[in-house]
């Protein structure tokens, strides 16, 4: 889903680079490959608007080892406390994707489909909170990381440790990413499009495979 961005003219500021990931072991264990399927659907933007000042850096509070590597909680503005699901947690049948999803749920999470620009439900959506997947609730963003990218999707420039898996298409063209707990399609990324983000980065997400909690929810 989506497609790279010619980089606009370069800008002259500080990049503070957001770190909150375990040990390159424990790290390790999060990500679960994803076999390849089909390409999504691809789309043509004739121009895009730049128009997002740059993000504020927020600081992270985490808490993970070894051994609850697998149940690692963290701390988000508000008091609320995110679960993290162990990768791979979650299996269904397709039998069973179908019986918990809707058709247009079914055809992006479990068939790597596109929803087209500009319609998704959080594309100017910038409320405070927690963006989790559709298919099984495992939280994906911080809503202090989405950013108005103009390209028609939902952008983030960075993902909660350990949450999300990429892949390269087969085509080799892009990164898919997924959720790491369910395997449910998200988008893609992309990299080096000249976003003033702390990682310059741009998670392009399909709408409908997030479900967005508020900051202030009961969790």
């Amino acid at each position: 889903m989506g497609f790279s961005i010619p980089k606009p003219p370069q800008f002259s500021s500080t990049k503070t680079i957001l770190s909150s990931t375990p040990t390159r072991h424990a790290f390790s264990k999060l990500l679960s490959p994803l076999s390849s399927i089909s390409t999504s659907t691809s789309f043509t933007k004739t121009h895009f608007k730049f128009l997002s000042p740059k993000p504020t850096a927020h600081s992270i509070s985490a808490t993970a080892s070894i051994g609850s590597i697998y149940q690692t909680k963290r701390q988000f503005r508000g008091g609320g406390v995110i679960a993290m699901a162990a990768p791979g947690s979650v299996q269904k049948s397709e039998e069973e994707w179908r019986a918990v999803l809707s058709p247009e749920q079914f055809r992006i999470l479990r068939q790597k489909g596109t929803e087209y620009p500009g319609t998704g439900e959080y594309d100017k959506f910038f409320e405070e909170g927690i963006y989790s997947c559709t298919g099984c609730g495992t939280p994906l963003y911080r809503s202090t990381t989405k950013f108005n990218s103009g390209c028609g999707w939902p952008a983030f420039y960075e993902g909660l440790p350990g949450a999300i898996n990429r892949n390269p298409d087969p085509d080799g063209m892009r990164i898919e990413i997924t959720c790491a707990a369910c395997g449910g399609h998200l988008g893609h990324v992309f990299k080096g499009e000249g976003f003033r983000t702390p990682t310059d980065e741009r998670h392009c997400v399909n709408s409908i495979s997030l479900k967005f909690e508020p900051a202030n929810s009961s969790q």
